[in-house]
């Protein structure tokens, strides 16, 4: 058992009302689209992850350093310089979407960047998505 303490865990706080402080008003409106994609992907409801992550589904990861918790399947968060899109950190295919995904920067193995939904490709992203939860699901659920 890691004595490591998880910060980022589901919470019962409203999706609605956290979207509703961002002060960007185009962030608010991408954020609200991208749940609505998450959800189509998915087929899970959003729920606040921590104070700022908007996560979908669970799932139950434990390295073999003993470190374990859990984590959304699929998520993002409107951070104040852009939108974190949170993937798994490999998954079949990845690169070749993230090629075709549009306007974005990366950084860390999981996390995509990005300033506007019009930047992206959207059908990209719902495979970018879908890909990425089957990816987790194969190899925690």
């Amino acid at each position: 058992m890691s004595k490591y303490k998880a910060k980022t865990i589901e919470t019962s706080k409203s999706v609605i009302a956290f979207i509703r402080r961002v002060p960007d008003q185009q962030k608010q409106k991408d954020s609200f689209a991208i749940i609505e994609i998450m959800k189509e992907v998915s087929g899970l409801e959003p729920k606040m992850w921590g104070p700022s992550i908007i996560g979908f589904g669970n799932y139950h990861y434990q390295y073999e350093s003993g470190h374990e918790g859990d984590a959304p399947l699929a998520g993002f968060s409107p951070r104040k310089n852009a939108i974190v899109l949170y993937f798994a950190s490999s998954f079949p295919k990845k690169e070749e979407l993230l090629k075709k995904l549009g306007k974005y920067k990366a950084s860390m193995v999981s996390c995509v960047y990005i300033k506007k939904l019009e930047d992206i490709d959207i059908a990209i992203l719902k495979k970018l998505i879908a890909n990425s939860i089957k990816h987790t699901k194969s190899l925690y659920n």
